[in-house]
């Protein structure tokens, strides 16, 4: 494979890229983001592999990323060979006990350690658990509609607390225990980290998806939103689909603390970096108040 040669002006361009983004490295030195990676990328080598790059670069320079993931895809792909329809309410898929099996199989199994094998590619340590695992994400049933649907009802982040400050990054399967008879339950990767990042009291939340960012009625992205806009939204009908428990996910992260969400286009090269390190940003930033600004150097 011949090598590929930079020319001064790529490396000048590389030089002022890394000066500009001091500012920001300074900023979330020690932050930690929970980054919910889902969508089509997920089933794409190249894409994976720039995705777990981009999680070790941030851990190299003193974030503490903790990744939550999806994997709709995969699991659509095994229930279809395996003759199980789906059916989905409200952007939420309806989970019977055949279901629940095959979703446990594919995101705690097939997806949890290829997520986990690319970090460790990319030259960074990752540890995968699932939600059951240490009873992090402790479920009710959400609706009655949905099945083993599980809603977060208790939270235990000491072992993502634990993984993170060893320098070890937390990658977590979206599969909770329920609170009496230990049921598996299948929850939302968008309700999962929005759950996490909350107890974590994250300092931002992540959420990469298919699409551009939030749209407004003229299906222009929003690169501000307030919460009381999301309300006003979904109830116009404007936010509808499966965009629906991801800004409900982000008004609950930012109720519990965290202090920023933003859904971005995982498809642009570099999403995180870019959303994290540079002024350009990558999605629909959702906030309760203040907005996008540049941070503050600590001196």
């Amino acid at each position: 494979m011949k090598k590929q040669t930079l020319t001064m002006q790529d490396a000048l361009n590389t030089a002022k890229m890394l000066s500009e983004a001091l500012p920001y490295l300074q900023r979330y030195a020690d932050a930690v983001v929970v980054v919910k990676f889902g969508g089509n990328a997920m089933g794409d080598d190249a894409a994976m592999a720039e995705f777990a790059r981009d999680i070790v670069l941030m851990r190299q320079v003193g974030v503490n990323p903790v990744v939550v993931h999806g994997g709709g895809p995969m699991i659509n792909d095994m229930l279809a060979k395996l003759g199980i329809q789906s059916e989905w309410v409200r952007g939420k898929r309806v989970t019977d006990k055949a279901t629940v099996q095959v979703v446990e199989m594919i995101l705690s199994g097939l997806v949890n350690k290829r997520i986990v094998q690319a970090i460790m590619d990319a030259g960074g340590r990752a540890v995968g658990i699932s939600g059951k695992d240490d009873d992090l994400m402790v479920c009710e049933a959400d609706d009655p509609e949905l099945g083993f649907v599980g809603r977060p009802v208790e939270m235990n982040v000491q072992v993502l607390r634990d993984l993170y400050k060893a320098g070890i990054i937390p990658v977590i399967a979206p599969v909770g225990t329920g609170m009496a008879d230990n049921e598996t339950f299948n929850v939302n990767g968008d309700t999962a980290a929005g759950a996490i990042a909350g107890a974590l009291q994250a300092d931002r939340l992540l959420l990469l998806t298919d699409v551009a960012g939030v749209k407004n009625a003229a299906g222009e992205v929003m690169t501000q939103i307030t919460p009381d806009e999301i309300r006003q939204m979904t109830a116009e009908g404007i936010i509808s689909g499966g965009m629906i428990p991801k800004t409900e996910t982000a008004l609950l992260a930012i109720e519990q603390g965290t202090r920023a969400v933003t859904i971005l286009d995982g498809r642009i090269p570099n999403a995180c970096l870019l959303e994290l390190f540079t002024d350009h940003g990558a999605g629909s930033q959702i906030r309760a108040t203040e907005p996008r600004v540049k941070p503050r150097i600590k001196r």
